[in-house]
């Protein structure tokens, strides 16, 4: 199956890091979202009820992001994989995490982590 929704450019502001300072501080994340589903059915019938609403999957995100703790990218991007795999229709999901200003001297731009989960059969 090849049919995707993608939305990218997900902002919130979280308190994810290892440094005592990220934790108290905070800084702003990115995340980039996809899911692979079947869209024919709303295709054909032009139904919001035959797909994923996109507004509810940045409202799941930004509440991972923005209420919960995490030490390392990976578990944040772990945490939002496992919970839009619940959603209805979808197969798999890809997750891509950016911190935007990480604490390290020699960074320029960012740091960032990728996952792929797809769900059980």
């Amino acid at each position: 199956m090849a049919d995707k929704i993608l939305i990218t450019g997900i902002q919130f502001y979280g308190y994810h890091g290892v440094s005592e300072e990220e934790q108290i501080l905070g800084q702003q994340f990115l995340v980039d979202v996809e899911l692979t589903l079947d869209l024919r059915p709303a295709a054909s019938s032009d139904d919001l009820t035959q797909t994923v609403d996109y507004g509810d999957v940045v409202k799941q995100v930004t509440a991972i992001g923005r209420t919960r703790r995490f030490r390392l990218l990976e578990a944040l991007a772990e945490a939002t994989a496992t919970d839009l795999l619940e959603l209805d229709r979808v197969r798999e999901v890809r997750v891509r995490v950016v911190k935007r200003a990480p604490p390290l001297p020699d960074v320029v731009g960012s740091a960032a982590v990728e996952i792929v989960r797809r769900r059980e059969r």
